[in-house]
């Protein structure tokens, strides 16, 4: 199984996928508790026009889908604070305009083709060059600064916006980088999982770890480890099958969620029905006592 390290394109590859196993359950967590699950498939929407304004232009697609993913997270979150009453429907035009973009623009590109959008919307192990990864590496390094280094700050937000606003918390700012962090997560995701699948490894691995720890840090931290277990593992095996590696890291995610959720069940149950023996307990000892 070590031939597959002979391989230079395979090595930047599960580099690659270990900074998208780290990144997109560490943004993830976050959004998941501002009950906000698809907001990374609509940005893998809008990042797919900047994936085709890069071959457009001849740039890196990676930078450019940084760029337009990253103003259209910080768009749906200024309709998430002024757009009350139309909100949905902006939302939707956002999508599905990124979306119609996207196809429009590589069509124009004199380099590009509806093949190479493919690669960018369900992943590809073999076109990881050494450029993306140097901008993957760069990209993720922001997003762990980011979700790591004002953990505190953001999961006060997301657990109560009035609240962390009265403590003196720039919630408006706080919340806004939450967006473009999650915006520069899927860029950093596109070329492992693809952009229709980021959402899902987003979302997957902190649902399971949920299912399994309590507190905030340990749910990180176990998110984390389904992340980078899942995405090495898909990689491998897209490789040897030569089957697209964004389904199988997504597949992967949702049957270790199902083990877990199986395996948490009755663990919970006891453990629920040792607390209701123990309030049992206490309510007969205070009845005696009175």
């Amino acid at each position: 199984m070590l031939e597959i390290l002979d391989y230079a394109f395979m090595q930047r590859a599960l580099l690659a996928a270990v900074m998208v196993g780290i990144t997109a359950p560490a943004v993830g967590i976050y959004l998941v508790q501002r009950r906000q699950a698809i907001m990374g498939d609509g940005i893998g929407h809008v990042a797919l026009t900047g994936v085709a304004l890069g071959f457009l232009t001849g740039a890196n697609p990676v930078w450019t889908a940084v760029l337009v993913s990253a103003l259209g997270a910080i768009l749906m979150e200024l309709i998430r604070w002024y757009g009350k009453t139309r909100g949905d429907l902006a939302l939707a035009m956002l999508f599905y305009g990124g979306m119609a973009g996207g196809v429009l623009l590589i069509n124009l590109s004199p380099t590009g083709s509806n093949a190479n959008l493919t690669t960018y919307l369900f992943g590809s192990i073999t076109t990881v060059s050494p450029d993306d990864v140097v901008a993957i590496s760069l990209l993720a390094a922001f997003v762990v600064l980011i979700t790591l280094g004002l953990r505190r700050q953001l999961f006060a937000v997301c657990q109560d916006e009035e609240f962390a606003r009265v403590t003196g918390l720039p919630v408006r700012t706080l919340n806004l980088l939450l967006a473009i962090t999650a915006a520069v997560t899927v860029t950093v995701a596109m070329r492992v999982v693809g952009l229709l699948l980021v959402s899902a490894l987003m979302v997957v691995p902190v649902a399971a770890a949920q299912q399994a720890t309590r507190g905030f840090a340990m749910t990180l931290a176990l998110a984390i480890t389904i992340g980078i277990v899942v995405t090495l593992s898909g990689t491998v095996y897209s490789f040897y099958e030569n089957v697209p590696p964004g389904a199988s890291i997504v597949v992967l995610a949702i049957g270790v969620f199902a083990v877990i959720t199986a395996l948490a069940a009755p663990l919970a149950k006891r453990r629920a029905q040792r607390v209701a023996a123990a309030e049992e307990r206490c309510t007969l000892r205070d009845d005696v006592l009175v």
